[in-house]
C-alpha cells in the first residue's frame, strides 16, 4: 500500500493534561471507519490541506495516518477496501491501531472464513451493524435470531475471537412482542434477544445513539443490562420527536455522557465512536479528532 499522501495535520488532544478524575482511557476507544466512507469510497468530504489518494487503499491509509495521529489507538472497520485481511492488518499494525471488533457478514455459510479473518488481525469481538438472521420481523424470529447468535457466538469464542454482540439501530427497541415464552409481557425485540442469548458466547454493541432516538434512556439500559453490554457505539443525537433528529458530535446532543460512563465501568470493555449516516453536511475528520477529545478527557 502506498503511504499517506498530503494528509491533514489534526489538533493532537492534550491526553495527559486534559482531565485530573475518571475519564475513559485511550486504550478503550475505537472508531467505526464507517464514518470515513464517503472519503474512503469516492474521495468526498475531504478536508482542506488533504489531497484524496487515487485508490481506495490510499484514502484508507490518509483515514488510519490521520486516527493515529488524534489519538486513536483502535478501528473498527466494516470494509477492507479491497485490501486481503492480510493487508489490511499490516496497515492498521504499521499505523499503531488494533481491530479489537469488526463489523462483518453473519452469513453462516461464511462464518468459518470471517472467523479466520478476525483471528488474523486479533479480534476480541465478532458481529455485524446489526443482527443475524432470520431479523425481527416476528416473535418467532428473534427467538430464531438469538438461536443463530448462539451458534454464531460460540463458534468465535471457540475461534479464540470472544463472543459475537449483536448492534442495534432504532427498531430493535421500537419493535416490540408480547414474550409468551417468557414472562408474558410487552418487550422490545432487543431485551428479548438479551434474555434469550447465552452471555458466554453473545454480547451486545448498544448504539447510544440509534436508542436515543428510538426514546430510550441509554443510562437506565446499561444500569439494568449492563452485564450483557460490552461495547457501546458513542453516537450523539438531537431528539426533538421520533422523527426528527440530528446526529451530532459526542458531546454536543442529549446524551448524557458523565452519567452514562460511570453506570458503564465494570461492563462496558470498547467504547467505539461513530457518525451514522455520513452526510454531505460536516467534516468526519474534524469529528473525529473532537469527539476523541471529549470521550478521552470527560471526567465522571
Amino acid at each position: 500500500v502506498a503511504g499517506a499522501q498530503g494528509k491533514a495535520a489534526p489538533v493532537k488532544p492534550e491526553q495527559a493534561n486534559c482531565a485530573t478524575g475518571r475519564t475513559i482511557p485511550a486504550s478503550k476507544i475505537s472508531i467505526q471507519l464507517w464514518t470515513f466512507n464517503r472519503f474512503i469510497s469516492s474521495g468526498a468530504g475531504a478536508p482542506a490541506g488533504m489531497t484524496p489518494g487515487a485508490t481506495q487503499a490510499e484514502r484508507l491509509e490518509q483515514v488510519l495516518a490521520f486516527l493515529a495521529e488524534a489519538g486513536y489507538r483502535n478501528i473498527e472497520p466494516f470494509s477492507f477496501h479491497g485490501l486481503t485481511a492480510e493487508q489490511f492488518d499490516a496497515l492498521a499494525q504499521e499505523y499503531g491501531l488494533k481491530v479489537l471488533s469488526r463489523h462483518m457478514s453473519t452469513n453462516e455459510a461464511n462464518w468459518p472464513r470471517n472467523l479466520a479473518d478476525a483471528k488474523l488481525l486479533g479480534q476480541r469481538y465478532t458481529g455485524s451493524g446489526g443482527f443475524a438472521s432470520p431479523g425481527i420481523s416476528s416473535y418467532q424470529n428473534v427467538l430464531a435470531t438469538a438461536e443463530t447468535l448462539n451458534r454464531l457466538g460460540e463458534l468465535s469464542v471457540k475461534n479464540g475471537t470472544g463472543p459475537i454482540f449483536g448492534h442495534n439501530h432504532a427498531g430493535e427497541f421500537t419493535t416490540q412482542y408480547v414474550d409468551v415464552e417468557g414472562d408474558g409481557t410487552l418487550k422490545s425485540a432487543w431485551q428479548i434477544l438479551v434474555e434469550n442469548t447465552d452471555p458466554r458466547y453473545v454480547t451486545f454493541q448498544l448504539d447510544v445513539g440509534w436508542a436515543t432516538i428510538a426514546g430510550e434512556d441509554a443510562v437506565a439500559l446499561v444500569e439494568e443490562f449492563g452485564d450483557r453490554i460490552e461495547l457501546l457505539h458513542v453516537k450523539d443525537a438531537i431528539v426533538t420527536s421520533p422523527t426528527q433528529w440530528q446526529q451530532t458530535t459526542i458531546g454536543q446532543g442529549d446524551v448524557d455522557w458523565a452519567s452514562l460512563f460511570a453506570a458503564a465501568q465494570g461492563d462496558v470493555k470498547l467504547y467505539v465512536i461513530e457518525m451514522d449516516p455520513p452526510s454531505n453536511t460536516w467534516d468526519p475528520f474534524a469529528f473525529a479528532a473532537d469527539s476523541f477529545q471529549y470521550v478521552d478527557c470527560l471526567t465522571f
